[in-house]
């Protein structure tokens, strides 16, 4: 009986064991697909996902989460919310899950804020969410109201941060400010001053930044990395360096991949190839895996050095290429000019997107075979307004203006809404032209689209207005920008230059250095040549002067070119002579051109006649300083070596490129070369000239 009894109790502990066993098997199981259903869901393999949860025949309340995550995270939203009421159970993750997909999908508050009330397990993730959210659709009174209500455990940090981050993602960077300095010193954590750090660098105040940064009573490593990307993304290398050199050093915080992501970023923008190579060197010594962010970076960086066959051997040592990497070395070799190597890893693609053909139409437009370009474009099935502006662009850079307009016009038909660049490629086109009737017609619909504001737009009409040489209208544009920027008064200013008003160009140069806007070098370019069309001689090497000692801007020779064309002007030919050759730089034919319109103009036939050879040294081709040459010779009655000029012109093949005008009548453009006779309406054209100067003679004849 005894023996009976202790094999019972032995076979129960057995099997008791078992089952045990089999429920932690089960557990385990459960726990594998759950990690697998979260992780394909990030990658964005929603029926992987989908696949595993339905040949599940046992679940938890995680495996429901985490498939209904998995639908919000990747925008199937409806979908999401029939599996919330499917559910069996629901915790307050499960609520937290579906509030943050209403809230990453359309910023659908009202539906989130029906859920967050209709529970009552609420934790600090589901007041954080819901303060987030609210504050991204700009509710800005209910969130501060939901953030004071929330209970005392929750607000700070977790719902001040969520509040933070809420202002700081929608740009309201003083809100913000207000919110971070209202919690007190010892409520607020890490991620409390990272994110105003990381705010207050992408509002440009970096200073700002700095100092909060310093104030820090603990950092890690994402203030570090935000503090590092502000200096980097400012140009300010060395400062941004070197607190990465001081990260090192303090040795208290470990560098990650995003640090070394933007360190290897601003290497690239800031073209310092030796310490890029280092940072590369560091990456692989510091054993971090070369992800596809980081290897595109260092793609990317090597191909602004011009260095692309390591941006090749960096691509060529990836394991797994994405769509991103081959972009990126695509647009490398497409930023050196290298077109036929973009083209032949662009045909190697598995799969192309629109960056891909956008990219390699803008290699072949910019190296001037826009031919083939215009082939990818009618290739391609789907086209957004970015790869039209670019063909655009492509058009006008070729100098093919009216083919520009011809494409815009394309455009419009297709029904797609143009953007700001291709409303400022098309009014360059327009400029080129001085086509001022399309120009006003682009105008008139730029006012149909609302567009009259945008800052490039404003610059790009100020611009062609001016080219057109109607003044007036370009300043009332002008007058119009809420706040101008540099090439706004590098535009208004180039304007007035350019049709003679040079006192209100200088005006305008001195209003734009009261708003405290830096001069580059296109400004001065056009305030130099207002001195010249104004004979300003003393204002103009004072604003030469200053380019160097005040701005730090180094004089190319365009800049030398409008001084000797100052100079020149106002007849003072020895200085401009002793100007060009005390130049640091070897003179281009522009400032040789200066000097010969000026010799020919005060007749000093010795300085015309070095000009000239100088030019012809330069351009072998070019008729002009034969023409000017022999004209200065004729004129000063030595007509002898005059006709010895021309006559080495003609000998030599020399052809001056005739003068052309052309004028637009009813939509369609007439041209006109000096000597041709062959338009149509040749004749009805004579007569008409020979009445003009019929009537000319007799008013002469009147007034003597």
């Amino acid at each position: 009986m005894k023996f009976h009894y202790a094999r019972n109790i032995q076979q129960r502990i057995i099997n008791l064991t078992q089952n045990q066993t089999n429920i932690a098997k089960g557990s385990k199981f459960i726990t594998e697909c759950n990690v697998k259903i979260s992780e394909n869901g990030r990658n964005g393999n929603v029926n992987a996902a989908e696949t595993i949860f339905n040949r599940m025949s046992q679940k938890n309340i995680v495996t429901w989460t985490a498939m209904l995550t998995v639908y919000a995270q990747n925008g199937q939203i409806t979908t999401a919310r029939k599996l919330f009421d499917e559910m069996p159970e629901r915790t307050t993750a499960t609520y937290n899950a579906m509030i943050s997909g209403y809230i990453r999908n359309g910023c659908n508050v009202t539906k989130a804020y029906e859920l967050f009330t209709s529970f009552h397990d609420r934790n600090e993730v589901s007041y954080a969410a819901m303060i987030m959210g609210l504050v991204k659709a700009r509710k800005f009174d209910l969130a501060e109201k939901l953030y004071r209500e929330a209970p005392h455990e929750f607000r700070d940090p977790v719902c001040s941060n969520a509040l933070i981050n809420g202002y700081l993602k929608i740009g309201e960077m003083n809100e913000a400010l207000r919110v971070f300095e209202n919690v007190g010193v010892s409520k607020r954590d890490v991620v409390s001053w990272s994110a105003v750090v990381g705010g207050l660098c992408r509002d440009g105040r970096i200073d700002n930044a700095r100092m909060l940064f310093d104030r820090m009573p603990e950092r890690n490593v994402v203030s570090w990395s935000a503090m590092i990307d502000g200096y980097m993304e400012k140009g300010l290398f060395e400062n941004g360096f070197g607190l990465f050199l001081d990260m090192r050093r303090e040795g208290v915080v470990e560098v990650n991949s995003t640090t070394m992501t933007i360190m290897i970023k601003g290497c690239g923008n800031c073209g310092r190839v030796k310490e890029g190579i280092q940072i590369h060197g560091l990456v692989s010594r510091l054993g971090f895996e070369f992800g596809s962010v980081l290897s595109n970076t260092i793609i990317t960086m090597y191909s602004l050095f011009g260095y692309t066959d390591m941006a090749k051997k960096v691509f060529s040592g990836m394991g797994n290429k994405d769509l991103v990497t081959w972009n990126s070395l695509i647009s490398g070799y497409i930023y050196n000019n290298e077109v036929d190597a973009a083209y032949e890893v662009f045909e190697r693609m598995p799969e192309k997107d629109l960056i891909s053909w956008t990219a390699m139409i803008r290699g072949f437009a910019t190296d001037g075979r826009i031919g083939k370009a215009v082939e990818l474009f009618d290739t391609l099935k789907e086209k957004d307004d970015f790869v039209w502006t670019v063909l655009i662009s492509g058009f006008v850079s070729n100098e093919e203006y009216e083919e520009a307009l011809h494409w815009f016009v394309r455009m419009s038909r297709e029904q797609c809404r143009p953007n700001p660049l291709t409303i400022s490629s098309v009014l360059s086109a327009s400029a080129s032209l001085v086509a001022l009737n399309e120009g006003l017609q682009i105008h008139s619909h730029v006012l149909k689209m609302n567009l009259e504001y945008d800052l490039s737009i404003q610059n790009s009409l100020i611009s062609f207005y001016a080219k057109c040489g109607n003044v007036t209208d370009a300043y009332k544009i002008f007058v119009d920008v809420v706040e101008p920027n540099v090439v706004s008064y590098n535009s208004v200013i180039n304007g007035f230059a350019q049709n003679g008003f040079g006192e209100e160009a200088l005006s305008m140069y001195k209003r734009m250095q009261n708003e405290s806007l830096e001069p580059n070098r296109v400004t001065f370019l056009a305030v130099l040549s207002a001195c010249t069309h104004a004979g300003l001689i003393e204002e103009g090497w004072n604003l030469f002067n200053t380019m160097k000692s005040r701005y730090g801007i180094e004089p190319e020779a365009d800049h030398y070119a409008c001084m000797v064309d100052l100079l020149g002007r106002a007849g003072l030919l020895d200085e401009a002579i002793h100007f060009v050759r005390s130049m640091p730089l070897e003179p281009h034919s522009g400032v040789w051109g200066a000097l010969l319109a000026a010799s020919c103009a005060h007749q000093r036939i010795d300085l015309a006649k070095l000009a000239a050879q100088h030019i012809t040294e330069l351009e072998p081709a070019n008729a002009t300083p034969y023409v000017v040459l022999s004209n200065t010779y004729s004129a000063s009655g030595q007509k002898f070596e005059g006709d010895l000029v021309r006559k080495t012109k003609n000998l030599k093949g020399i052809k001056k490129s005739p003068g052309c005008s052309w004028i637009t009548i009813k939509d369609k453009v007439h041209l006109f070369l000096a000597g041709d006779q062959s338009h149509v309406n040749i004749e009805e054209i004579k007569g008409i000239i020979l009445t003009i100067d019929k009537g000319m003679q007799w008013l002469y004849y009147c007034e003597h």
